[in-house]
């Protein structure tokens, strides 16, 4: 059974590349996994978002990860 996307919830597309999004708060929050995939063209968008967050954190900059992923 497909699951219904709510009023919230869109897929924008960005370089051909579909990235999640949805409203929280008033805000749109976008997939980081799909923003990496789309700008970075990786094999593996979620082993490069976590080296990404590992080389930040290395740097003292502060990532704050509220979900792993967006489920729809």
């Amino acid at each position: 059974m497909k699951k219904e996307i709510s009023t919230t919830t869109k897929i924008a597309v960005f370089r051909k590349k579909e990235v999640r999004r949805t409203i929280y708060k008033n805000e749109w929050w976008f997939s980081v996994i799909d923003a990496c995939e789309a700008l970075t063209d990786s094999v593996d968008p979620g082993a490069y978002w976590r080296k990404l967050k590992q080389r930040l954190k290395e740097e003292k900059s502060e990532v704050v990860t509220i979900r792993r992923c967006l489920s729809f």
